[in-house]
């Protein structure tokens, strides 16, 4: 059996964590844009550390499973 939980945690993070996408931290006029789709280097950077931050946590802490087959 395959464990798909980690997998399917990455997906959905990387997907909602775009910088630009649903929000930009930091912004290019304000703290937070929404639904600009312009990135910078800076809100690349934030993303990326908030969306290692949140998979450490659903991975290790949490133990998300997902098995299939």
């Amino acid at each position: 059996m395959a464990d798909w939980g980690p997998v399917l945690v990455a997906v959905v993070l990387f997907v909602l964590l775009t910088p630009g996408l649903l929000l930009q931290l930091p912004g290019r006029n304000r703290t937070i844009e929404f639904s600009k789709m312009h990135t910078s280097v800076q809100s690349i950077i934030v993303h990326a550390v908030i969306y290692f931050a949140v998979l450490t946590i659903f991975l290790i802490p949490i133990g998300v499973h997902v098995y299939a087959g």
